[in-house]
């Protein structure tokens, strides 16, 4: 298998001991605890402001760059949001939730090679990415390698236990693989 996607699994079993990136709002720790909270009735309120905050960088012209990126895809310019993405890594490659729109665009495009790469920074600089870890999920479904879409599903629900159709693939896959 390919390198890329060894580290990537490596990353995922050692995230818990990572810390988040310094540039990331310290507020986002706060939310992650009652987001993991069983009894969280605001999940979609605490997820929401979750990905406010991963959006928001404190240079304004990074944010708006990556929210005209999102934008892009969302028209299917996928062109315009690359060579933006691009242009805005290459100013601040600290920002994880760049590294995920791209990774994201990428999957859409079935790139999945570059993809991988760039969910691999994103969870470097994010270890609670639970969009990323889905991300990788869903190319370890599309690579036959059931077992390491589970690590990194169910990791992602440790972080987000409210992601029901994530819990319902892995209900899926671990049925699946009682079977064989």
């Amino acid at each position: 298998m390919h390198q890329e996607y060894q580290e990537t699994l490596h990353l995922i079993s050692v995230l818990c001991e990572r810390a988040p990136a310094p540039c990331l709002p310290g507020r986002l720790e706060q939310l992650f605890r009652a987001l993991a909270a069983d009894r969280s009735a605001d999940a979609e309120r605490i997820e929401e402001t979750i990905w406010t905050l991963w959006m928001y960088h404190p240079h304004r012209a990074a944010a708006q760059a990556l929210e005209r990126a999102t934008s892009d895809i969302a028209a299917r310019c996928y062109d315009l949001a690359e060579t933006r993405l691009a242009m805005l890594l290459r100013s601040r490659p600290d920002f994880p939730e760049a590294w995920n729109k791209r990774a994201t665009l990428y999957y859409i495009q079935e790139r999945d090679e570059e993809c991988l790469a760039d969910l691999h920074r994103a969870l470097e600089l994010e270890p609670r990415h639970f969009g990323a870890l889905c991300g990788f999920g869903e190319i370890c479904l599309g690579r036959g390698d059931a077992q390491a879409a589970l690590l990194a599903f169910r990791t992602a629900l440790r972080l987000n236990p409210h992601l029901d159709s994530i819990a319902q693939t892995c209900r899926r896959i671990a049925a699946g693989m009682r079977g064989h």
